[in-house]
């Protein structure tokens, strides 16, 4: 039975902290029966801690709109046949790179698993209390577009999208960019640039971004602030989506 009154309850509850009080009456009063209350206490909090750190972790990946959300590092398959590095992945899912403010490239054929390896890592950061999103490059444009419409809409487009920790950009470079988009990028990757990390799903190796960014200063300028910091995963050419429905 709980120690805290009625009263003290419900403004307890009015504070915002009813999961403290919901971890006060779960307690089982036949194991803290003479324990101070100073331990009864510590006991709640840690557990009120717990359920308010699940749910935000939850909220965290709701948010981030992932392809896949269940994906997850540790369930990866054909990890060797796919010339993969498991130290690499290991190193991936501790989120330390998102602390310095590194880049993560996922470069490999179409049904490699880029967008699996980027919403599992997204959700990896979600599960470090980072924020993260998800996003296709298409929807990334439409989204720059339809800023034009909106008072203002341009830079809080750029401050939406500068302030996720990790911002995963899906089937990047599979089409080329036009001037407006690459100006757009430029300023997004600038504003991103060792502040926080971004992710790149593509099929194309480095050699080939230059090119599809047309080749020119502006090119040179978005390749300069994405490639000095970042971590390049080769995922292979095997088709995971293809023998995934084999089975």
């Amino acid at each position: 039975m709980t120690m805290i009154d009625t009263d003290t309850k419900h403004k307890l509850r009015e504070m915002g902290v009813g999961a403290l009080v919901d971890s006060f009456e779960q307690q089982d009063g036949a194991l803290t029966i003479g324990m101070p209350f100073e331990e009864r206490l510590k006991i709640a909090v840690d557990d009120a801690h717990a359920s308010y750190t699940g749910q935000k972790i939850t909220g965290l990946i709701r948010r981030a709109g992932l392809r896949y959300p269940d994906a997850e590092l540790r369930r990866l398959d054909l990890i060797e046949e796919r010339g993969i590095d498991r130290g690499v992945i290991a190193n991936l899912a501790t989120c330390a790179f998102i602390t310095r403010c590194e880049n993560v490239v996922f470069q490999g054929f179409t049904g490699s698993g880029k967008t699996y390896l980027g919403s599992a890592l997204a959700k990896a950061a979600c599960q470090h209390r980072f924020r993260a999103l998800y996003i296709r490059m298409p929807d990334l444009e439409e989204a720059w577009l339809a800023a034009f419409d909106k008072l203002g809409g341009k830079e809080m487009f750029l401050r939406k999208y500068a302030a996720y920790h990790l911002l995963v950009i899906d089937e990047w470079l599979l089409d080329e960019p036009g001037d407006a988009l690459r100006g757009m990028l430029l300023e997004l990757l600038e504003r991103r640039y060792d502040a926080v990390s971004t992710v790149f799903c593509t099929q194309y190796t480095k050699k080939d971004w230059h090119q599809r960014l047309c080749g020119d200063v502006r090119a040179d300028a978005i390749m300069d602030r994405i490639v000095h910091r970042t971590i390049w995963v080769e995922t292979g050419d095997a088709n995971i989506r293809e023998q995934a429905t084999r089975q």
